[in-house]
């Protein structure tokens, strides 16, 4: 379900599906741990399917935010300004607290509030589109249907799909199918 795109909105984005990744309360808890918005073990029982409207929206206005750049095209207005709005919100405080084997860990400072989450969501975004060094790294993906976008921080930056495992793979296996029926014709 999760997709590290080297960016957390980025991660976001990629969870636009067909099919849907943010079905329900339970897949966006996934999502936020997955992705590292809350750390691993904060009790997320408040996120529910309530909280899936407000992820959607901003889903989208980053995907259009992000299309736009890639096209190269003016952003859309309205979509940057309903980013802009979220990212001026606080965002999640963290503290440092022990574990039961005495390690520091990193907590929510009180407690899990949907608002800090979506602005460090958004202020992410606002970082990766006015950072000329990360916009120039975007990519989208070349798998056949696949709609990820991501950072390319591969050597040389020739990275052409968002997984090697999966765009990747179908895409070379796709290329041998193609080579072994050309090679039964002639």
């Amino acid at each position: 379900m999760w997709f590290d795109s080297g960016r957390l909105c980025l991660d976001l984005v990629g969870t636009f599906g067909p099919p849907e990744v943010l079905r329900d309360g339970a897949e966006l808890r996934m999502w936020l741990t997955g992705a590292g918005l809350v750390p691993y073990g904060t009790p997320l029982a408040g996120v529910d399917d309530d909280w899936l409207l407000p992820f959607r929206e901003l889903r989208r206005d980053l995907g259009t935010l992000v299309r736009a750049e890639l096209a190269g095209s003016v952003p859309d207005d309205a979509a940057l300004a309903r980013v802009n709005s979220a990212a001026a919100g606080p965002p999640p405080g963290l503290c440092a607290v022990r574990d039961g084997d005495g390690h520091l860990v990193r907590e929510l400072r009180g407690g899990v509030e949907r608002a800090a989450l979506l602005a460090a969501v958004a202020r992410d975004a606002v970082e990766l589109l006015t950072d000329p060094g990360d916009r120039a790294l975007l990519r989208a993906c070349e798998g056949d249907g696949c709609t990820r976008v991501y950072l390319d921080t591969s050597r040389g930056h020739r990275r052409r799909w968002c997984s090697s495992e999966l765009c990747g793979n179908r895409e070379r296996v796709a290329r041998h199918r193609r080579r072994a029926l050309a090679s039964r014709a002639g």
